[in-house]
């Protein structure tokens, strides 16, 4: 059981600080978009180059290999629950949204914009989104 509860502490810990690269980069995306001089520019794709590679990667990372150690150790308790396959799919989506974000952070490297800051603005509530149902079902497990 201790071990449980360490990958569990584990787990938030990442998933906590993955998030928090999640709500930021786009941010710096839409705050990127407004940049016209060389210098915020080079300013911008530094904080976004090493907030991806040195928070968020490293984040996720732990989130998915604790989340996956955690659903092994746990297989019989909740792999016949419906939520957390749910869980599960919200998990992909988010790794293709910080799979997305990277080729953002590249575009903007190459001195080219993908999107209108509208856009961004809208992206950059999804993982809110996905935040919230899956605290959902991890604690209330309606189905």
């Amino acid at each position: 059981m201790t071990l449980y509860l360490w990958l569990k502490a584990l787990h938030i810990i990442f998933v906590v600080t993955w998030f928090a690269g999640l709500f930021y980069l786009p941010r710096l995306f839409i705050y990127h978009t407004s940049a016209t001089d060389p210098i915020s520019n080079a300013r911008f794709q530094t904080m976004e180059g090493k907030l991806y590679r040195v928070i968020m990667n490293p984040s996720m990372i732990g989130a998915l290999v604790m989340g996956i150690w955690l659903f092994a150790e746990s297989w019989q308790a909740y792999s016949g629950q419906i939520w957390i396959w749910v869980k599960v799919a919200l998990v992909i989506v988010l790794i293709g949204y910080h799979h997305y974000c990277l080729r953002i952070l590249k575009a903007f490297a190459e001195d080219q914009q993908l999107h209108s800051e509208k856009f961004l603005r809208i992206f950059n509530e999804l993982p809110a989104v996905v935040l919230i149902l899956a605290v959902i079902l991890v604690v209330v497990k309606p189905f």
